[in-house]
Parts: structure tokens; C-alpha cells; sequence
């Protein structure tokens, strides 16, 4: 679906994710305890495959699987924050994506890898010349990765209440990405 992105913790791409081929997968990592903040913890299978069928079919919402060195280790949401998620919480300006991304629950601990998914998340992202800035929604108690969407570049706003969270509404310019990060994105 994209180019490679190289980096010291190794090669890092992306691909349209499958509803049916990539169900199995998916359950398994939505209702990892790692993933508690992706509130699919109590998902069987099915309810995983129905999810991802209905975002395939959405007209303002996609889903990819992220591979590291040619496997699967990462999910990533793409959304329309004008249209998805984000609907009445917040002025979408023109240029918006929204985007979730969730690592595949491992045993090994590969320094940097976190962020080297976040960064091909970005990198892909503002691959589209449309998009002029990224938002996110993490829930306000997930410390970690508010640390970790800091690092890319993103700046937080505002606590936002959604129907399932309070979230945290930061947003990342290309010009923040590049500069936290010396990534160009195109």
C-alpha cells in the first residue's frame, strides 16, 4: 500500500486491512489486556469482524494493518473527524484526519518500536497532499501514549466527553510532525 519506511528498529508498511482474512488477528489483539483502552475487551470474533466490515463499508472511516518486516504489528484507523468520532466536539478544519493505531500485543521488547509505529503512521498519513493536520482522541487516563503522540508532535487542546470516554483532543501539524520528529512528510 505504501512505500517501506526504514528505520533502526526495522521496516515499516502498510496495507488495507482485510474484515474477514484479518479477523482472527484483530480479536486477538482488541481484546489483549494491552488494549484495554480500545474498548473491545469483551469482543468474540464475530463482534470484530462486524466492526471492521462496517468501517470497510463507511464512507468516512478505513482501516490498515501495519506490518514490521513483512508481518502484522500494528493496527491503524483512518477517519473524517468532520463526519466520525469527533462530530460536534470540536471546528474540523479543512485538511482534518482523525486516526487510531493500536500495537499487536507481543513478549518482545523491541526499543523504539512503539515509536517507530506512530511516526509510519504519520508518515502515511500525511502522504495525502489533503491532509494538513491529524487528530486524536486517547482517553485522558492513557498516559502513555499522550507521552508518545507529544514526542510526533502532536499539542494538546482540550478534554473532550465522548459517549464511552473523556478524551484528550490533541492535533498535529505537518510542520510539528517535522518538527519533533526531522521526518519530512510529503
Amino acid at each position: 500500500m505504501n512505500t517501506p519506511t526504514g528505520s533502526p528498529t526495522g521496516t515499516f508498511s502498510v496495507r488495507p486491512l482485510d474484515p474477514v482474512a484479518d479477523a482472527e488477528l484483530l480479536h486477538r489483539w482488541v481484546t489483549d489486556p494491552k488494549a484495554a483502552f480500545w474498548l473491545m475487551q469483551d469482543a468474540k470474533l464475530q463482534d470484530v469482524e462486524r466492526e471492521y466490515m462496517a468501517i470497510a463499508a463507511a464512507e468516512h472511516h478505513d482501516a490498515f494493518i501495519g506490518l514490521h518486516d513483512g508481518e502484522p504489528a500494528f493496527l491503524m484507523e483512518r477517519y473524517d473527524p468532520a463526519h466520525v468520532e469527533l462530530v460536534g466536539l470540536y471546528e474540523p478544519e479543512p485538511g482534518d484526519v482523525g486516526m487510531h493505531f493500536l500495537t499487536a500485543p507481543s513478549d518482545v521488547r523491541i526499543p523504539g518500536f512503539t515509536r517507530a509505529v506512530i511516526t509510519t503512521v504519520m508518515e502515511f498519513l500525511f502522504a495525502d497532499p489533503a491532509a494538513r493536520r491529524v487528530v486524536v482522541e486517547p482517553d485522558v487516563r492513557n498516559k502513555a501514549v499522550h507521552a508518545l503522540n507529544e514526542a510526533v508532535g502532536f499539542v494538546p487542546d482540550r478534554v473532550v466527553q465522548k459517549p464511552e470516554k473523556q478524551a484528550l483532543l490533541s492535533s498535529c501539524t505537518r510542520e510539528q510532525f517535522l518538527a519533533a520528529t526531522g521526518v519530512a512528510a510529503v
